[in-house]
């Protein structure tokens, strides 16, 4: 890996987008070389670190990033992913993609996209999440020989202003559990009179509330007995955190498509 990493923020004025500039600049392995936004955004021409409350760092916010970025890393919107994805595919640039509530159809692009450059694609950057989706994909498979059966649920809080529910967190560690346990109906909340509970069934239930970034509750009911998995974000800095390590370890990659799993060795 190349003794300094030039990476570029898209999104770079959203709340991830201010860490992660924040975050970036402090770093002495990390040259942050551009802060990306979209055309109708209103931080266009503004200092980037006067954007993440830092004060001045003299990189203006911009729409497209200069010619030597190593590494994007990008929290912005479904559209905006995949056409930062298309442009990291043309330059040969690598990709972080971390933005949330991509439809199948997005997510395809971006995956496909993969075949020129290096892409971390993941639906939480936090090394703590993605270990406790490690330790969740155990239990799953420890757990699918019982012969009464387990009973799983997906419970997750977000803050209020999270448009997309359930998280594509909640999602994956249903798709996770799934791959073990073979369930294949995936319901979202409860009412009414559903009737017993069917031996195939993942349940998700979302909650919004006040400023939470991000908690998880996988839960493994067995007669007799309950495992609940836990994982809780108490800052925005830990999804932080976790792009940036994905970003220094992606810098010199091949082109594909890789995990956090892969990140932290998982």
């Amino acid at each position: 890996m190349t003794e300094t990493v030039a990476i570029a923020i898209n999104g770079a004025a959203g709340r991830m987008g201010q860490r992660l500039i924040a975050l970036s600049h402090a770093d002495e392995q990390l040259q942050l070389v551009a802060a990306l936004e979209a055309d109708s955004s209103s931080a266009l021409g503004k200092d980037a670190g006067e954007v993440a409350g830092i004060g001045n760092i003299d990189l203006p916010v911009t729409t497209v990033p200069g010619n030597h970025v190593d590494v994007v890393i990008d929290f912005s919107t479904p559209d905006g992913a995949v056409k930062i994805a298309q442009d990291c595919s043309t330059r040969k640039v690598a990709l972080v993609a971390a933005t949330t509530g991509l439809s199948d159809d997005q997510r395809a692009v971006i995956e496909s996209l993969a075949h020129e450059t290096a892409v971390v694609m993941a639906p939480n950057m936090s090394m703590a999440v993605n270990l406790t989706m490690k330790l969740v994909q155990d239990a799953a498979n420890a757990l699918r020989q019982l012969p009464d059966g387990v009973d799983v649920e997906v419970i997750e809080r977000h803050h209020r202003f999270k448009e997309d529910a359930p998280s594509g967190t909640a999602l994956k560690f249903g798709e996770l559990v799934a791959e073990q346990m073979g369930q294949t109906k995936h319901v979202h909340g409860r009412q009414g009179h559903p009737g017993p509970r069917p031996r195939n069934e993942i349940g998700y239930h979302a909650l919004r509330t006040g400023d939470n970034v991000g908690e998880h509750t996988i839960v493994f009911g067995m007669m007799g007995e309950t495992i609940d998995l836990t994982v809780r974000g108490h800052t925005r800095d830990s999804y932080a955190y976790g792009a940036l390590t994905a970003a220094r370890w992606l810098v010199d990659k091949d082109a594909g498509l890789y995990s956090m799993f892969d990140v932290l060795g998982l």
